[in-house]
């Protein structure tokens, strides 16, 4: 049945002539969407499952639940497979090993949110056939309203070249930089992957083109990236981030932190010690002021806006099991939430908005203490409070990804229609939705008149 709507809304998306996944066409008048959401945001802690969250509510608070979106009147949690996999409630809590296989990238992720339809691993914006696949950015576009992405990882990672591009490999980088920085669907985008600076935002003698080819930086630095009738406008140091929070902005930003591959996770120093203990880099702008500026960017467009803001280091410290830069990044996440919050509140409503706070996935398996295979067999335990400022308790049991449910967060224009598309009720995370729901219900939302 899912299905048999997504194919009916795609069908009125297209008619018309409107359509053309890589290059959209002609935009159309703000009345046709007056009742859907004038700006969409959402935001993804990459690798964040529920545990995450509640980690750092733990360490912030010493309990759970504390942030403030944590009370957004629509709370459920989201299934994220891939094409051909599946999640089944009555499995996953008889066997610990269960969520360890059959679980998403944050490519074929990363598809499913931003277009509605499920697609293999690695593949970025493209069906199972290879075909593109409209994406949020580009139906924004056909709307007249602006779009970008921003992440604390490198700017072409899987998460943000998912909302922007089509291509069949996520290692493709400097492909994907270069088709991101062509394209016409995004108006800010922002993330790490200097090519001049470490991974301590130091900078380096031998510049390293991993993420951005030599000719496209050059193109950057001389102004022409984007061509002559819409250029890219680059940023790059911490001030020009937070100077560009207020006041008037230039009509495309691409904002290349100086840092190698991600804003904090990766500095150096003992990554296995407690959060903060380890000085932060200090040339390097927040996610917090990232979201002030791009916010700032998109709201230049009198119809409206789209917008994906990633903390994509959580999935990071994840992977390496860090627990202390784990909190360092959930808390850089959640103080980017309390940005948007501050800025619908002065400079729109949520009347207007819609906001979603999610993840792509889970990674790294997180339980509390002695959990797992026991002799009273399959054992969830729960993490434990230490009070606020102190770690809490957890156990790490992967450093991979796992088929785990994820939170969903909503509030603001349409936020309720996400109840209307539950999938099923797990047993201990209740109702839940698919990942590709968030795309159709947007789709949907924005073809109300």
């Amino acid at each position: 049945m899912k299905m048999l709507i997504r194919n009916i809304l795609l069908g009125l998306i297209l008619f018309g002539g409107i359509c053309g996944c890589s290059s959209p066409a002609k935009q159309t008048s703000p009345r046709a969407h007056r009742s859907g959401p004038k700006n969409v945001i959402i935001m993804i802690a990459d690798g964040g499952g529920f545990n995450h969250y509640k980690s750092a509510d733990y360490y912030d608070c010493g309990d759970s639940p504390c942030q403030p979106y944590e009370d957004f009147p629509v709370r459920l949690a989201m299934s994220t497979y891939p094409y051909g996999g599946s999640y089944d409630a009555n499995l996953v809590w008889h066997s610990f090993a269960y969520v360890d296989k059959g679980f998403t990238d944050s490519a074929a992720a990363a598809t499913a949110m931003a277009t509605g339809v499920k697609t293999r691993n690695k593949t970025l914006g493209l069906d199972i056939d290879g075909r593109p696949v409209l994406n949020l950015s580009e139906r924004a576009k056909q709307l007249g309203k602006a779009a970008g992405v921003i992440t604390t990882v490198f700017f072409d990672d899987a998460t943000p070249a998912g909302f922007v591009i089509h291509n069949g490999a996520r290692s493709n980088l400097t492909q994907i930089a270069d088709d991101m920085l062509d394209s016409n669907s995004v108006d800010c985008i922002m993330g790490a992957g200097h090519p001049f600076y470490d991974s301590d935002g130091r900078r380096t003698q031998e510049p390293n083109y991993k993420y951005i080819s030599e000719a496209t930086w050059a193109n950057l630095k001389n102004g022409s990236a984007g061509g002559s009738a819409n250029p890219w406008t680059l940023i790059q140091t911490r001030a020009e981030f937070q100077a560009l929070a207020k006041g008037k902005t230039p009509n495309r930003v691409f904002g290349l932190v100086q840092v190698y591959d991600t804003t904090q996770q990766k500095r150096s120093g003992d990554a296995s010690a407690d959060p903060y203990q380890v000085p932060l880099t200090q040339t390097v702008p927040t996610l917090a002021e990232m979201t002030n500026a791009a916010l700032n960017v998109l709201n230049n467009d009198p119809n409206g806006f789209f917008i994906m803001i990633e903390g994509g280091a959580v999935d990071w410290t994840a992977h390496a099991n860090e627990s202390g830069r784990l909190i360092e990044e959930m808390d850089d996440f959640n103080k980017s939430i309390e940005a948007v919050i501050r800025w619908i509140d002065t400079n729109s409503n949520w009347n207007e908005t819609l906001v979603i706070i999610t993840a792509d996935h889970e990674t790294g398996h997180i339980t509390g203490p002695g959990s797992g295979q026991t002799d009273r067999g399959f054992v969830w335990n729960d993490i434990i409070s230490n009070g606020p400022g102190k770690l809490p308790d957890i156990e790490w049991h992967s450093r991979n990804h796992t088929n785990s449910l994820v939170p969903f967060f909503a509030k603001g224009r349409g936020a309720e229609k996400f109840t209307e598309t539950i999938d099923g009720n797990d047993p201990l995370r209740g109702p839940y939705i698919d990942n590709t729901d968030i795309a159709n219900t947007i789709f949907a939302l924005w073809l109300t008149k």
